[in-house]
């Protein structure tokens, strides 16, 4: 894991060659569409373009927790779009999120549709239309903000950082797995005092902060991310742990994580979902 060679940038970069690693046919340097590809459109009032890696899972959660509160106008269709397959830089996807990143989600429930990307905006907006999982009082609220964002702004570190150079990139460096390990550590650090004195990330109330740093902490907690729980010593945040488990008995948060799966088992993949059966 030690590097032998030193890199030397040049003046511009340049791409001469493609970046190697898990992702590299779908790594380029600029944005837009690839092909024409309409997207489908089912007949629920959310339609939702994904795949079930954790900022797609948080989505699928957040409808399937909605659901289960009795919120019957939160019904959705599940849309799979396979990533190393190139189907976010399709025409009707890139007019969804020009950004070409799962997940996306069109909202027809009202009189013109809304287009909705990121998964923290998409979380914000299914919470705001039907006043869930976000407490309306001024305090509550920005705690769920503050964990809502520092969600968002983390886990690219937990993700493209740590995930990337321990797990995805062709050869391993010690330099960058060192820096995303202690960074990964550090967060969980930070999860754990913020559970140790809280039922719940921003409280004792379960919120959209919850749904959004599951996916990626208490599933990285929990063994299913990068297969990396025993090399970050997961042991050392017991309250984090107490939480992840807690979270992944919900019936929603079951429910929601197999949805747009086409990977793992194969009892827990539901490609597509366009109606509650599919799930059972």
């Amino acid at each position: 894991m030690t590097e032998t060679s030193s890199y030397t940038p040049p003046k511009v970069w340049t791409q001469e060659a493609p970046s190697g690693g898990k992702f590299a046919n779908i790594n380029r340097p600029v944005s837009g569409a690839t092909h024409d590809k309409e997207l489908p459109v089912g007949k629920h009032p959310f339609q939702v373009y994904s795949l079930a890696t954790p900022n797609g899972v948080k989505v699928t959660v957040m409808l399937e927790e909605l659901l289960a509160a009795g919120h019957k106008g939160a019904e959705y269709d599940a849309w799979l779009i396979r990533i190393n397959e190139g189907d976010q830089f399709g025409s009707g996807f890139v007019d969804v999120n020009p950004n070409s990143k799962i997940p996306a989600m069109m909202d027809h429930s009202g009189e013109k549709p809304i287009r909705v990307f990121e998964s923290g905006s998409i979380l914000m907006h299914l919470a705001e239309k039907f006043g869930a999982f976000l407490p309306k009082d001024g305090a509550a609220r920005a705690e769920t903000l503050n964990w809502l964002f520092w969600q968002m702004g983390s886990a690219p570190y937990l993700g493209g950082g740590f995930g990337h150079f321990y797990a995805y990139a062709p050869e391993k460096y010690e330099y960058p797995i060192n820096r995303f390990t202690m960074e990964t550590k550090r967060q969980l650090d930070v999860l754990e005092k913020a559970l140790t004195k809280n039922k719940y990330v921003a409280g004792d109330e379960y919120t959209i902060a919850d749904i959004a740093i599951w996916p990626w902490y208490g599933q990285l907690v929990l063994g299913r991310l990068y297969d990396a729980a025993e090399f970050l010593s997961v042991h050392e945040y017991p309250n984090l742990i107490r939480w992840a488990k807690e979270l992944d008995e919900r019936p929603a948060v079951k429910r929601g994580r197999r949805v747009n799966r086409v990977f793992g088992e194969e009892s827990e993949q539901v490609a597509e979902r366009h109606d509650a059966n599919d799930l059972d």
